[in-house]
């Protein structure tokens, strides 16, 4: 027992949420899987188009958690006090506005994505003022290192989701996508622990300087915009294939995006250490590119292996997740991983610049995710020119930002080299 416990004191809090950021995605993953296994192609696309859905909600909800988490590294005393309640009025105020927007225009939804009831996005309007209550929490952990707590609020999130949805699943006569709807709502109620509320106040008299409320609001828009794109790149192919294909193709492709996207969520666990820690180095006047190499080399040896996994097993890897039901999917699987992976490696370098205020390639996305819904929408005939109308957005997409920044080092080397000249 003292070596267990010598063991665990030697974990890092960054290896810590590491681990558990890799058990978060496993248990989301395990979710999925048994609810395209339960349901079936044709019920799994309404399941898949709530999964959707609330990965467009925590996109949203980054905008919140990314700005607590910059302004939590730079901010302190009365300054951090008064921000921190800005944060979490701002985030209360817009998710309600947003859950009643859904609320109102459920029926259209259910129109939009021909689904079988309206009732799924009232439940799921109802929670979404929660879930960016729990997306400033996760920004106060992030932006302190205190991980421990932030792979806390992932985990009750994650387990209670998985838990209560299939036990309404298996005891409760309802239609499924309400069922999951109600699922997902009381994941967001159990995601808000750990958390301490104490000493916050929405309405406290003490505001942040009109200076320091600029920056917040220029990064929270920029932070908006960037997230935006990611929504349109990482949802707007399921959405669009929810539209313009059956139910039973648009469920196959579900369950073909799903295992595609592992390299996006194991991304997103090296971004949630990189911003932290590129912010810090960049306050304190280090140098903020070996964490970035670090990290694009990591996630793209994984992607790598992925890819080449997915190109020699597809069938096995289709029917050991999702069964035979979807195996005419298979060989549609290495090009989606290789679409994902080009996508993950240029995220990691997109949220780089975001830390060092570098904006002109959060715009470069915007526009290559518009450019992505575009082709998608001329070009549809099937689910393989889907698949490769987004091949051949995320290739420029990356190019692009490495050409960015190489152009950008090229440039400070330059002004470096002068200024020590005129020294």
């Amino acid at each position: 027992m003292s070596a267990i416990r010598l063991a665990i004191k030697r974990i890092s809090p960054k290896q810590l949420f590491m681990g558990s950021a890799l058990l978060v995605n496993g248990g989301n993953y395990l979710y999925n899987l048994l609810l395209g296994r339960h349901l079936g192609p044709e019920a799994f696309a309404d399941a898949a188009l709530l999964v959707t859905l609330l990965l467009v909600l925590s996109f949203v909800g980054m905008t919140f958690q990314l700005a607590t988490t910059k302004f939590a590294v730079l901010f302190s005393d009365e300054t951090w006090v008064a921000f921190k309640n800005t944060m979490y009025r701002y985030a209360l105020v817009f998710g309600v506005f947003t859950g009643i927007l859904v609320l109102v225009f459920s029926k259209n939804l259910q129109a939009l994505f021909n689904t079988q009831n309206h009732y799924m996005f009232m439940i799921f309007a109802v929670a979404i003022p929660l879930y960016f209550v729990m997306s400033v929490n996760r920004g106060r952990f992030q932006g302190k290192h205190d991980f421990g707590k932030l792979a806390g609020t992932y985990q009750t999130e994650m387990w209670s989701r998985l838990l209560f949805t299939f036990a309404l699943l298996l005891l409760v006569p309802f239609e499924p996508g309400i069922l999951i709807a109600v699922g997902i709502a009381v994941s967001f109620i159990f995601g808000l622990f750990p958390s301490d509320f104490k000493g916050v106040q929405l309405f406290s008299k003490s505001k942040l300087a009109s200076v320091d409320l600029r920056q917040v609001w220029i990064f929270i828009g920029l932070t908006a915009g960037y997230e935006l794109t990611q929504i349109i790149i990482n949802n707007s192919d399921i959405l669009l294939v929810k539209h313009y294909f059956n139910d039973k193709d648009a469920g196959l492709y579900s369950s073909l995006a799903l295992i595609g996207r592992v390299v996006y969520f194991v991304a997103w666990m090296f971004v949630m250490l990189l911003m932290p820690t590129v912010i810090q180095k960049q306050k304190d006047g280090e140098a903020t590119a070996p964490v970035l190499f670090k990290y694009v080399f990591f996630i793209g040896g994984l992607s790598t292996f992925i890819v080449f996994v997915c190109f020699l097993f597809p069938n096995l890897i289709i029917t050991l997740m999702f069964g035979d039901a979807y195996l005419s999917i298979a060989h549609l699987l290495w090009k989606y991983a290789l679409a994902t992976s080009l996508f993950a490696v240029s995220n990691i370098f997109a949220y780089y610049f975001l830390s060092l205020n570098q904006y002109s390639p959060v715009i470069l996305s915007g526009l290559l995710g518009f450019s992505q819904v575009a082709l998608i929408m001329l070009y549809h005939d099937n689910l393989e020119t889907v698949v490769h109308m987004q091949i051949i957005a995320m290739v420029i997409l990356l190019v692009a930002q490495l050409l960015f920044f190489i152009i950008k080092n090229k440039k400070d080397s330059s002004a470096l080299k002068k200024q020590n000249n005129l020294v």
